[in-house]
């Protein structure tokens, strides 16, 4: 248990500092200044909660039991809603300055706490958080079709983490060294879920938050030609390509559409049975796969760039999630198999 804990320290570090360089780019959370600022927080927090764990279990180091530690403890469960909230709750206007500010009152309030008292606190503190969070989750079910797998691995990352605030809540039920080693562990387990979840759907966040929205939302399409909105949809992109323009956006292809951002997220969600980042991802991997069968000298580079993305990373990212496969696999074992027919 103790290896593995450690093992699941060092794992935890190194998912962190990842994610913090892929998932956290700026691009990837454009205008959700909150949710990304938010995210950077709680991984910077579970490094430093690691850290002292590490420094427990392998030098004896009770890092753990100064007050920087009881502070970072009631930093997690704050950052991980004011990350989560701009996503699941879309059609919330943003929060004041002093309403965000409320959230740091306990972690500040902490180091002037005794350990016995701070860190049951903080997992009660945790576990309300959790509740919110299962609600909200909870208001999505229709739409479970469209994220199962992926609802599902967060599930257990949420069983885990209300498994570890129930004992947090009561620490006198296990032996401190144990409750460390597990608790190390199950943010080492959490890490790794969601490395899995993110690797089957990096731009998970994006298609969440686009539910969300239309899931809140009352209808918008109800003056809407629905029929005729998606064949002028369709007509842009397949006639006049507008996907190959990198800096397309919601409210963009909407305006082109006559169409608020509202109406046509809620179309393509409704009608498509996808969010609009995916819509569009597919729609320039479709038009990718011809070219690269097409026009087998041009490097992969150039196609990418062509069908609008904006690197070589993201295309291969995106080219991955959708066919399971890299563009020069996809084109490697697809090219024979045209030319034969």
């Amino acid at each position: 248990m103790h290896t593995l804990a450690i093992l699941l320290i060092g794992f935890s570090v190194f998912s962190a500092m990842a994610l913090a360089l892929t998932h956290f780019r700026g691009e990837q959370y454009r205008d959700q200044g909150m949710a990304r600022a938010s995210g950077l927080l709680l991984l910077l927090a579970l490094v430093m909660l690691q850290a002292a764990h590490f420094a427990w279990l392998q030098f004896d180091q009770a890092w753990h039991a100064t007050a920087l530690y009881r502070s970072t403890l009631f930093v997690v469960a704050p950052a991980f809603y004011l990350f989560s909230h701009p996503i699941l709750r879309p059609q919330s206007a943003t929060a004041p300055g002093w309403a965000v500010g409320l959230h740091a009152v306990p972690a500040l309030a902490a180091a002037a706490l005794p350990s016995v008292a701070a860190m049951p606190l903080a997992f009660v503190s945790g576990a309300g958080y959790l509740a919110w969070l299962a609600r909200s989750l909870f208001t999505l079910r229709q739409e479970r079709a469209n994220f199962h797998f992926e609802l599902l691995l967060l599930g257990v990352v949420f069983a885990v983490a209300l498994g570890v605030s129930l004992l947090g809540a009561w620490p006198q039920v296990l032996p401190e060294r144990l409750f460390v080693t597990l608790y190390s562990s199950a943010i080492g387990l959490a890490f790794l879920l969601v490395q899995i979840t993110l690797g089957l759907r990096p731009q998970l966040s994006a298609e969440v938050r686009e539910t969300a929205q239309a899931a809140y939302a009352s209808t918008t399409l109800a003056k809407v030609d629905c029929a005729n909105a998606l064949a002028r949809l369709d007509a842009l992109m397949q006639t006049e390509r507008v996907y190959q323009d990198p800096d397309l956006s919601l409210a963009g292809l909407a305006g082109q559409l006559g169409l608020s951002a509202h109406q046509l997220s809620e179309l393509v969600n409704s009608r498509l049975g996808r969010g609009f980042s995916r819509y569009l991802r597919e729609r320039r991997i479709d038009a990718a796969k011809v070219m690269l069968l097409a026009e087998p000298k041009a490097s992969v580079l150039s196609v990418g760039l062509n069908v609008g993305f904006t690197s070589q990373s993201n295309f291969y990212e995106a080219f991955r999630e959708i066919e399971g496969s890299t563009p020069g696999q996809f084109r490697k074992l697809s090219g024979p198999a045209r030319a034969s027919h």
